[in-house]
């Protein structure tokens, strides 16, 4: 039962790089982008409408990290996934997105002033080796050439967002709780995606397209997050975090049955090798702890 919070959320999140490729042939990137956290903010606000508008006092000066959040992780992060999805495979995002606990790291050191470890910068250079024969096809030759794919690049953008994102949410430390910062930059996030959805061609919803929004919106952007907090209390961060490593394995998974993408020899060498060098970089030193006595 431990690992069942972080399992549900990493299978939620996996699901919802299919809905990303799914979504392309039925409703325009803009427009999902809009419509999931608009139906997200529709579904929290009986539950936390009340809490933000009480503690606004409290709010009202981190308006502008909040609005600055929102932008880059509902707003440029996940359209940049809706938009790469025309161009690239669902095994490819979840593989790339696999890279933000690593590059996360590297942010980190300008930006909360850590120290990279040793393993940190080997498990880089690892998932980046990786990285390169996964977006190669296994021949270096033809990256040389060609360059790399469009939507490869727009999720390698997306990665780099996200963990900007995150190393900044880990900065600020605002006095908020979890779901009162996700609700307000939420609802910054539906006026900032506006613009997005009425320029839209294929902004109506459709019941091709009401599944798909309504999966990204309730299950991906409201019972994962509150899983993945419920395995933080109970596993510890640290130890929930390992469990993002699965994400790209049941992707690949679930688009070769759903989406008939076809695996091949460089994604299991590419993949192994990414997944191995986030792992490693995650990895922490042992510290020689004081034997504790027992007390009576």
């Amino acid at each position: 039962m431990l690992y069942l919070f972080p399992l549900i959320t990493v299978a939620i999140w996996a699901g919802n790089a299919i809905v990303n490729k799914m979504a392309i042939s039925v409703i325009d990137p803009g427009a999902i982008s809009f419509y999931r956290w608009f139906f997200a903010m529709l579904a929290l606000s009986p539950f936390m409408a009340k809490s933000v508008w009480n503690a606004r006092k409290t709010i009202k000066p981190y308006l502008p990290k909040i609005c600055f959040l929102a932008f880059l992780g509902m707003v440029l992060n996940q359209s940049l996934g809706y938009f790469a999805a025309e161009t690239t495979t669902a095994t490819n995002m979840a593989l790339i997105m696999s890279l933000v606990p690593l590059i996360s790291m590297f942010i980190s050191v300008p930006l909360l002033n850590s120290r990279l470890a040793p393993l940190a910068i080997v498990g880089a250079v690892l998932s980046l080796s990786g990285l390169i024969l996964m977006l190669s096809h296994g021949d270096l030759s033809i990256l040389i050439a060609q360059g790399i794919n469009k939507g490869d690049m727009l999720v390698l953008l997306a990665a780099f967002v996200y963990a900007l994102y995150c190393v900044l949410l880990k900065r600020w430390q605002m006095p908020l709780s979890n779901w009162q910062s996700v609700y307000c930059q939420g609802l910054f996030a539906v006026m900032m995606l506006t613009p997005l959805l009425l320029s839209s061609e294929r902004m109506t919803i459709t019941p091709e397209s009401l599944p798909l929004i309504m999966y990204a919106a309730i299950p991906a952007s409201v019972i994962a997050p509150w899983c993945w907090l419920q395995g933080i209390q109970r596993l510890g961060a640290d130890r929930t975090a390992m469990f993002m490593n699965l994400m790209p394995v049941m992707t690949a998974l679930i688009a070769s049955v759903v989406l008939n993408e076809q695996l091949a020899i460089y994604h299991y060498v590419g993949g192994i090798m990414v997944l191995s060098g986030v792992a490693m970089a995650q990895k922490k030193p042992r510290k020689n702890k004081p034997v504790e006595l027992a007390t009576a």
